[in-house]
């Protein structure tokens, strides 16, 4: 393994390690739009999964342009990763037992655990009109763990 690909894996590694973060999205003029959100990290598929509400800024923003970064930092600040990539958004969830439900659940039980209420949970993300970031990570860079 050279040097480069050992600092690559640590700068992933806080993602995996960490479960929020800043996405962040490219407004129509160009700059950019941030939002704090929770994610989890599939490193056999290099991609960050977040779930996201349909008709927010940053869903516009990606639809109209899949490029986004995804920006992490270690509990004391010190350690940081930027991952760029391409965004991939699910299908709104329209049915509680729809594609989409069953990744987000897959996606809540990776970040939280057991939902006390899984019935109530796959109306809420019908009724919130969600779906599922899939970031892409395609470079990566930052300051990794001394």
């Amino acid at each position: 393994m050279t040097g480069i690909d050992a600092e690559k894996d640590a700068l992933l590694r806080l993602i995996a390690e960490e479960d929020g973060g800043v996405l962040v999205t490219l407004k129509r003029d160009g700059r950019p739009q941030l939002s704090n959100v929770n994610h989890f990290y599939y490193p056999e598929e290099r991609i960050i999964r977040v779930s996201i509400t349909e008709g927010r800024a940053k869903t516009r923003n990606l639809r109209r342009d899949p490029r986004a970064s995804y920006h992490v930092t270690s509990k004391d600040r010190w350690a940081w990763t930027v991952a760029d990539g391409t965004a991939e958004l699910s299908p709104v969830a329209v049915d509680p037992h729809d594609a989409t439900v069953e990744e987000l659940i897959t996606l809540y039980r990776d970040v939280q655990g057991e939902h006390p209420d899984w019935d109530g949970y796959r109306s809420a993300m019908v009724r919130d009109r969600r779906i599922v970031l899939r970031l892409h990570v395609e470079h990566v860079y930052g300051q990794p763990r001394g």
